[in-house]
Formats: C-alpha cells, structure tokens, sequence
C-alpha cells in the first residue's frame, strides 16, 4: 500500500495566503513518516487534509492512486485510523468498554459487539502491553496511558495506515519512549504510520522519512537522513543545533539538542 500527498495546497480562507503549499510526499507499508515544523505552522493542518477533515484547495491526497476526497467517510476509515492529542474524557468508561469503540465501524448501529470483536480488543491489549489498565476508568488515567488507549482503539479498527497527532506530546520520557515504540512495531508489522511532533530526535529514532515545514510554505520532504541536516533543521526552527552519533548495546541513536536561539 502507498498513500500520497500530490502538489497540495491548502489556506483556511478564500483568496488568503496558502498556509500549506505545493506538499508533494509519499509513505508505504512497513514505514514511518514524521511530520516537523515549528509550532503554529500547521502540522496538525496537515494531518487532516491528509484524512479528508479539511480538503485540499489544490492538490490531492491518495491511497493505492484512488483519491482520498473521492472516497466515502466509512471507506476511508475502514483502512485508515486517526488518533488526536490526548485530551480529558469525557465519560468514564473503563478502558476495555473504550478501545471497543473502535469496533463500531464493524459492528451494525443495532448491534452488539460479537466473539471476533472482544477477541480484537483482547489482541490489542495484549499487543500493546495494557494489561494492568484494563477495569481501570479512563478519566483516572494519566496523559501516556490515555495516549496508549488512543492508539489501542485505533488499532481496533484494523486499519493498513495509523495517523497519529504529536502522540509524545506533554508526556515523560518512559511514556514517550512506550509510544515511539509502539509505532515503529507497528510499522514493522507492515502498517503505515504517519506521526507529527516537535522532536527531530524522536523523527530519527522511529522514522523513514520526513518532511519538515517552514515559513513561507516551505517544505522539505525526503528521507529522515536528508530532510533532519544540521542546515535544514537551524534554518526551520531558527535556533543553533547539535547533532550526535550514540550507541546503546547494538544500536544507534541521533540526539538532536537546541543550543541558542538565531541571530
């Protein structure tokens, strides 16, 4: 499967400024797309015309070349599973009643979830380790297993692409790490996944490509190696940067650590 984003442009008011220009990217199974940018540049913006919540002023988003824009709200969903920020619940179901909502889209208006549906969430607590959540009421959570039961009643879903709004946000550094994790499984299990953040370091440690936006419409769209360049970073976040080769037992991370604002 592919999904891809072609010569997009996107302004919330007619005959305004485009605020997203000319997005040109693609992601397929089995990779991770992180999406950058400093705050207010319209990341999240991105993210839904990507899914068809906002729609594209020029330009078009597809999956497998069939148009996002030309396909129904249950066909899209059936493949495709968005998961916001994490925000305060507004009913306390336990956390099992929760990830089943994401079995509705399988389950008739007048119907009860049957023995595949429960036997999906068990499969997905399990998956993702939530085990000791479950019986739990979820307005008695905190932010990171929220986060975690977010992505769970996506994943009830079944979907071949998991879109995923700065998902590490506001959260600590084991809840960040349970969540870049579950990510990159998942990708690995031949899922897309699509995430934006405002950590470039995040962006290397899970991801295969990037684009990152900048003032002015500016996009840079590429692999992670190309796009995340000591250049290409200092310039879109205006702040002077180090970037650094560390190695953990077998593997390699990048840290990437803002040392002063610009002149």
């Amino acid at each position: 499967m592919i999904f891809e984003t072609v010569n997009a442009s996107f302004s919330y008011k007619k005959n305004s400024a485009m605020l997203l220009k000319n997005i040109n990217l693609n992601v397929e199974s089995n990779e991770v797309l992180a999406i950058l940018g400093p705050n207010g540049i319209g990341k999240t913006t991105l993210l839904k015309c990507m899914t068809g919540l906002l729609h594209w002023k020029e330009g078009f988003s597809s999956i497998d070349k069939r148009r996002v824009d030309e396909m129904s709200s249950k066909d899209f969903f059936s493949i495709t599973a968005y998961v916001p920020q994490a925000r305060n619940p507004a009913f306390a179901y336990k956390s099992e009643e929760f990830i089943m909502l994401g079995r509705s889209i399988h389950v008739g208006n007048f119907s009860k979830p049957g023995k595949k549906d429960y036997e999906k969430v068990n499969e997905v607590i399990e998956l993702l380790a939530l085990q000791r959540l479950v019986g739990k009421f979820i307005n008695r959570l905190s932010g990171g297993e929220l986060q975690m039961l977010l992505i769970a009643r996506a994943l009830c879903q079944e979907p071949s692409i998991l879109i995923l709004d700065e998902p590490e946000s506001n959260l600590d550094f084991k809840n960040q790490l349970m969540i870049l994790d579950s990510i990159r499984r998942l990708a690995d299990k031949g899922m897309i996944c699509i995430f934006n953040t405002h950590y470039p370091s995040h962006a290397f440690s899970i991801g295969d490509k990037a684009i990152m936006i900048g003032k002015n419409s500016q996009n840079i769209f590429g692999s992670v190696e190309t796009v995340l360049t000591k250049k290409n970073i200092e310039t879109v976040f205006g702040v002077n940067v180090d970037i650094a080769k560390n190695i953990s037992g077998k593997k390699e991370y990048t840290t990437i650590t803002a040392l002063s604002i610009k002149n």
